[in-house]
């Protein structure tokens, strides 16, 4: 299964996503199975919509978190809570769903104890988001996602067990965030329902691990929401004490950026599906997720274009057969958008403007997944290569990405340069080279048409070995000055097949050995506080500038 994580700021801000209670209206309510509300005062003969475990969706309960909860406290809490999403969603749930409470020291040694072990994996995951100019080469890809998501999470839904653990920093005191429980709670009724576990388990790549996400995040943040607007007017809600602690070092806001994408455009798109045809299309949806961040970002049907690759690897380099897809990754469009926000940020890089990724308008689609450099996208492949083994080991990638049109080639290359030249690199004979810090490599961008490919090694001969030029050129000859014209070409190796193929970059490696690039059970914790943390960076952005 994959690892999921949230991540933080320094100062961490936690915002409750609740509004003040009010008065709870006078006659409880549920909704049968004809769909017409039905005023009830006591307890039904069976289980019905709207009421859970002693307690109908808008039932007043005697719950105080300012000391912590109690059990019984705990008890009514969920139960009503359960009630809620049931009456929201016009689902039942089949069984209750324990609440388990966890210290944070106890969650992140969990975490530690479930740090991958493969040496292969873990290899091959660090060129992954080494290529995406997210995490360096001083740090490993799954240390990172695992360090920031033990400081921020703030519960989950675990399929394995059918159960949900709520992580606190005082947990002989505990409190529960609305938001967080009800979010939870979705991916309970979701596992319940449709066998979330398997779901969120059977993808190969980063971009399709999303893609479902919006879906399985998406469903939930738009219940979350829709929760949260009863809160006051129409429902009394549990007020959630503040939390005033912080986290341990500052992550890295790429990561947080990567993993919040569902979180942000999958409401847009559960919200238009629901518009088109109700909740039986978001049913369906399960059954036939999303392909690609593509498709979530743009609301769009559009298939990936599949990609045909063939290694011509010498002098020792091999890919990673046993990982991803036949040895690829796809990181996809929303991954793209987040390299070139991340370095516009970090680097100053010139891709597009840091405060692009704020939305200023929409009730669901908290941040921007949408810039000219990575929108276009047809498809694309990372292929990790390596020379050695143990402490000898060298690594390098291949990059091949397709466009929809020149056009959109010419747009992501130019930006793709724009991070080189913030990372220092100087040209060398057609290649860049960044001569030290965390991304310190030789780079190769090879052009046809619409098909651009990376090619990177720890050395300009070892990007010649990793994937031999066809020719003597590089796209760094024709676009050195005035930007991108699509003319050159190096790597006509590369072709786009028919669809027919085994090996086009949409079907799955039987053979592998399980893994994926760091995207475990659904579950953000407290959206708003991933949220503030990011405003709080473009804040202190602005106080930079």
């Amino acid at each position: 299964m994959r690892k999921r994580a949230s991540v933080g700021l320094a100062v961490l801000i936690i915002l409750a996503s609740v509004v003040p209670a009010a008065a709870v209206g006078e006659r409880p309510a549920a909704v049968g199975d004809d769909g017409e509300i039905t005023p009830q005062r006591a307890d039904p003969s069976e289980d019905v919509i709207g009421w859970e475990g002693g307690y109908w969706h808008n039932e007043s309960i005697d719950v105080d978190q300012s000391d912590g909860l109690t059990d019984e406290e705990v008890d009514a809490y969920v139960s009503r809570a359960m009630a809620r999403v049931e009456y929201i969603r016009e689902k039942e749930f089949e069984s209750d769903v324990p609440v388990e409470i966890l210290s944070r020291d106890e969650f992140e040694q969990r975490q530690s104890g479930n740090t991958s072990s493969n040496a292969s994996f873990d290899a091959w995951n660090d060129q992954v988001w080494e290529a995406l100019f997210i995490i360096g080469e001083d740090r490993e890809a799954n240390e990172a996602l695992q360090s920031a998501s033990g400081q921020t999470t703030a519960g989950f839904y675990a399929p394995a067990d059918d159960r949900i653990r709520i992580i606190t920093d005082s947990p002989d005191n505990p409190t529960i965030d609305n938001a967080t429980l009800v979010h939870e709670l979705v991916h309970a009724l979701q596992d319940q329902n449709g066998a979330l576990g398997e779901r969120i388990a059977d993808t190969e790549t980063q971009d399709a691990d999303l893609a479902v996400d919006g879906v399985v995040e998406g469903e939930a943040n738009y219940i979350q929401q829709r929760y949260t607007e009863r809160c006051g007017d129409e429902w009394e809600c549990v007020g959630t004490p503040s939390d005033d602690s912080s986290a341990d070092e500052p992550p890295n806001l790429g990561i947080l950026l990567t993993l919040l994408q569902p979180y942000s455009d999958g409401p847009v798109y559960v919200d238009q599906r629901l518009e088109e045809e109700g909740w039986s299309a978001i049913d369906a949806e399960f059954e036939e997720p999303p392909q690609s961040t593509e498709q979530v970002i743009h609301q769009t049907d559009e298939e990936p274009t599949p990609i045909e690759y063939e290694d011509r690897a010498r002098n020792g380099w091999e890919t990673f057969p046993n990982q991803g897809e036949n040895g690829s990754d796809t990181v996809g469009e929303a991954s793209m958008y987040v390299m070139f926000w991340y370095q516009a940020r970090t680097a100053r890089a010139d891709t597009i403007p840091v405060r692009s990724v704020t939305r200023t308008s929409g009730s669901f689609d908290i941040y921007n997944y949408d810039a000219e450099p990575s929108a276009g996208w047809g498809n694309d492949r990372v292929f990790p290569y390596q020379k050695g083994s143990g402490d000898d080991a060298q690594h390098g990638y291949v990059w091949t990405t397709e466009w929809d049109s020149e056009e959109d080639a010419d747009e992501f290359v130019e930006a793709y340069r724009a991070i080189l030249d913030a990372q220092g690199a100087t040209q060398q004979n057609g290649l860049y080279v960044i001569p030290d810090g965390e991304f310190e490599d030789a780079f190769r961008i090879d052009r046809d048409g619409t098909r651009v490919t990376i090619v990177n090694g720890p050395t300009p001969e070892a990007v010649s070995d990793i994937r031999p030029p066809t020719d003597g050129s590089s796209a760094a000859d024709e676009l050195d000055g005035d930007g991108a014209d699509g003319a050159d070409s190096t790597d006509g190796t590369d072709s786009t097949d028919d669809g027919e193929g085994d090996d086009s970059g949409t079907g799955s490696d039987d053979g592998g050995d399980g893994g994926s690039t760091g995207l475990e059970a659904p579950g953000f914790g407290a959206l708003t506080a991933v949220i503030a943390l990011v405003a709080a960076a473009l804040v202190a952005l602005r106080r930079r500038d």
